[in-house]
């Protein structure tokens, strides 16, 4: 990324930043009436956490990780924090008018002024406790162990020999900060006990260097699939050193696709996993980028083929190839609710199994989190795909 674009996206993140804390300190940390000491360092806080937000990630990435995780953790969960206060926020500016009519016409002796702030207390003693509350549940839904998610599809062309072949997608791991060797570790460990025939990775799997965190995914080594493990970069491979990546998870017997696909056969059956770059792979590292009609290069028509693709926006030129299946991260599903609506006006699907024209796409919520350790309505999953052969010709939903 150039310095410019880098400056540009800081401007914005702390202009997002600055009115978020400015909305959330004067409609939830004014009204509270705290004491005056308390008052006077608030919005220096407040000030210093906005300034946080765009430049602890950057912070984090230049120091030890002995430092670096503590401070990822203040950030990042701050951020959640902020996030969800606001989004409670916006919710109580709908209950305001019904809870100021009740206290109109059951404190009408009560002078106007008095009233009013009897509201505002009100409304932002309620709303704090709710952002708590929901934050340590977004905690705690983070943290807990990830779950399989099974999910069956009929692909049209799959041969019956090969019907029941599962696929096992993990995406998103955002190893880093975070996350780290025992996740990888016990991710790898529920993996294998769904003995899958494919495993697919597909992209942002780590937030560091090869250096930095080459030890903590070492694990991924000891996933074990009949065909074999698959890998494509997502945008934060681009980030973190992507080449030194490719490398370093070939050298763990991880197949990395790109712009390439490989033939896997059964019983005289057989069905092609393709895997591109990233959609912004080209922004970042040359000789990197999406490139769909190389991966597809002299297809037979006639196999089913599986395309890895870490943005779910690779979907639109898939279709019109005429791809079978689909199989994308990079949304977390929303992460944390309501910012799925937001994904949604950058990426065609945000979760879950679609049909776009003649291609069926899955949107796996993802592994693992980027940014605030929460998860609120959207789990993370590790995504057990089992396919069929339909028993009648598939059309699209």
């Amino acid at each position: 990324m150039s310095i410019h674009r880098w400056l540009i996206f800081v401007a914005v993140v702390l202009g997002l930043s600055l009115g978020m804390h400015y909305y959330a300190f004067s409609r939830l940390v004014r009204p509270l009436a705290l004491p005056a000491s308390v008052m006077r360092l608030l919005p220096w806080f407040f000030g210093i956490m906005a300034l946080s937000i765009p430049l602890g990630p950057a912070l984090s990435r230049l120091l030890p990780r002995t430092f670096s995780a503590p401070i990822a953790w203040i950030v990042y969960g701050w951020m959640g924090l902020i996030f969800i206060t606001c989004a409670v926020l916006l919710v109580s500016e709908i209950l305001r008018l019904p809870f100021s009519v009740w206290v109109e016409h059951h404190l009408a002796d009560v002078a106007q002024p008095e009233r009013r702030r009897f509201v505002a207390r009100g409304i932002a003693q309620m709303m704090a406790a709710a952002s708590v509350l929901l934050s340590g549940y977004g905690v705690w839904e983070a943290l807990r162990k990830v779950r399989p998610k099974i999910v069956d599809i009929h692909l049209r062309k799959l041969p019956p020999a090969l019907s029941g072949l599962s696929v096992v997608q993990l995406t998103d791991l955002h190893i880093g900060p975070l996350l780290g060797k025992h996740f990888i570790e016990q991710l790898v460990k529920s993996t294998n006990q769904l003995a899958p025939d494919i495993i697919a990775i597909t992209g942002d799997l780590v937030d560091g260097s090869v250096s930095e965190l080459g030890k903590s995914v070492a694990a991924l080594g000891d996933l074990r699939a009949r065909y074999g493990v698959y890998f494509v970069t997502g945008n934060h491979e681009y980030y973190s050193g992507a080449t030194a990546w490719v490398q370093y998870l070939t050298s763990l017997n991880i197949r990395v696709l790109r712009n390439e696909r490989v033939r896997i056969e059964h019983d005289d059956a057989a069905i092609e996993i393709a895997g591109i770059d990233d959609w912004s792979a080209g922004q970042f590292s040359d000789g990197h980028g999406a490139n769909l009609p190389l991966a597809l290069a002299n297809r037979d028509a006639s196999i089913p083929v599986i395309l890895l693709a870490h943005q779910p926006r690779a979907v639109i030129e898939a279709a019109t190839w005429h791809v079978d299946l689909q199989l994308s991260g990079h949304t977390h599903g929303g992460q944390i609710f309501p910012f799925n609506f937001l994904v949604r006006l950058q990426q065609p699907y945000v979760s879950g199994l679609h049909w776009h024209g003649p291609t069926q796409i899955y949107v796996s919520q993802g592994a693992g989190f980027w940014g605030p350790p929460m998860r609120l309505g959207h789990p993370a999953e590790i995504t057990h795909l089992r396919l069929h052969a339909p028993s009648r010709d598939l059309e699209p939903a």
